[in-house]
């Protein structure tokens, strides 16, 4: 049995394929602790993984947050100290900082994971104290020269295959379903529930058969006016801040619209769901858009540009689609075909690999 850590945190889409390893590495029998940064964002995630779990503090690097990033290394280094790990597993983003750090102090192999098509700040930084970089991206192995990348694929939350339609859904309906991520997203939210409501006037004039179904996870912000506005047009919908059933929202979906965040592509991937991707402009170093070209280059899914986007030429599009469902089946078929579900388990053997190198080293001869 080893001593492992899996750091992961900052937001869902780092936290959900930490979780995931993490499962994995318990299964095999290993003493497994998570460490998260303690946001309150992470609580929803956080509360699925039944095994110890530690705070790191950490947060998003900036000048503003130096004190607290410190802060958050000392606390890291007397964890470490006090549990003595055999590996840490850092899922990247600002929340591994501390923890590889901490790690390097101690002589604790990292293995670091990168989830995105083009490696963030903390993955680009750290990947020199990693003995490992599994990579989700064949191409992103080109960003980190001087480390070795292995490819593992984006590991995804346990069951999210598993799911079933809901039994509330009409049998025929055309199901879209909307998400923005765990923390929702404001201009997906206003662009896509003015265009649904849009393409439900659209087929009711056109006296389609098949009813339109919304589902939407919106964020906590953005749920009260998207009720609102769905109730107004009488759209039936399930609306939630945080869609606690993903596994059926996905299987209940004919087409998902969503941000590009790795972690949501590769569910879609895994559901083998043909989507409408729809990257957050600000994300760091665009790293969104890369993400969906990356889906879009083999027609899995279509990528369209925010700023760009009008409620009408999203109307039309879904309506496109509605129109030639064999379209959206050879998308699903596509994006089917660029899942990796045994990415837990690569990266779970490569955490085990770099564990007992140390261990051997660490051995008397």
């Amino acid at each position: 049995m080893m001593k492992i850590v899996v750091a992961c945190g900052g937001t869902g889409g780092h936290a959900f394929p930490g979780l995931a390893v993490a499962e994995e590495l318990k299964r095999r029998g290993h003493e497994v602790v998570v460490w998260d940064s303690g946001r309150d964002v992470e609580s929803s995630v956080m509360r699925n993984w039944d095994g110890p779990l530690f705070s790191t503090g950490a947060r998003q690097m900036s000048l503003k947050n130096a004190f607290a990033i410190l802060r958050s290394i000392f606390r890291c280094r007397r964890e470490m100290r006090r549990f003595r790990p055999d590996v840490l597993l850092a899922m990247g983003s600002y929340s591994s900082l501390p923890p590889v750090l901490a790690a390097h102090a101690y002589g604790v192999p990292v293995v670091l994971h990168e989830a995105n098509t083009v490696p963030g700040r903390a993955v680009e930084l750290l990947s020199r104290y990693a003995k490992t970089v599994a990579i989700s991206f064949a191409a992103t192995e080109k960003y980190l020269p001087h480390a070795k990348t292995v490819r593992t694929g984006l590991p995804v939350r346990q069951g999210i295959t598993a799911g079933r339609r809901f039994d509330f859904i009409p049998k025929n309906a055309f199901v879209v379903f909307v998400t923005g991520g765990s923390q929702g997203a404001h201009a997906v939210n206003c662009l896509m529930s003015e265009a649904l409501v849009l393409l439900q006037r659209e087929l009711k004039s056109h006296c389609a058969t098949r009813p339109l179904y919304v589902i939407h996870q919106t964020g906590v912000k953005d749920e009260g006016p998207v009720l609102a506005t769905y109730a107004q047009a009488a759209l039936p919908s399930r609306v939630q801040a945080f869609e606690n059933e993903m596994a059926n929202a996905f299987a209940s979906a004919d087409i998902v619209v969503a941000r590009a965040g790795a972690s949501t592509c590769f569910e879609l991937a895994a559901c083998g769901k043909p989507a409408f991707l729809i990257p957050l402009p600000s994300a760091m170093r665009n790293h969104q858009h890369f993400n969906a070209e990356a889906f879009a280059a083999v027609t899995a899914a279509d990528e369209g540009v925010q700023d760009k986007l009008s409620a009408h030429q999203i109307c039309r599009y879904l309506l496109s689609k509605y129109e030639k469902p064999e379209r959206l089946a050879e998308m699903g078929r596509k994006m089917l075909a660029l899942a990796t579900p045994d990415a837990a388990a690569r990266v779970a053997d490569l955490v085990e690999q770099k564990a007992r190198k140390q261990l051997r080293t660490l051995s008397p001869a």
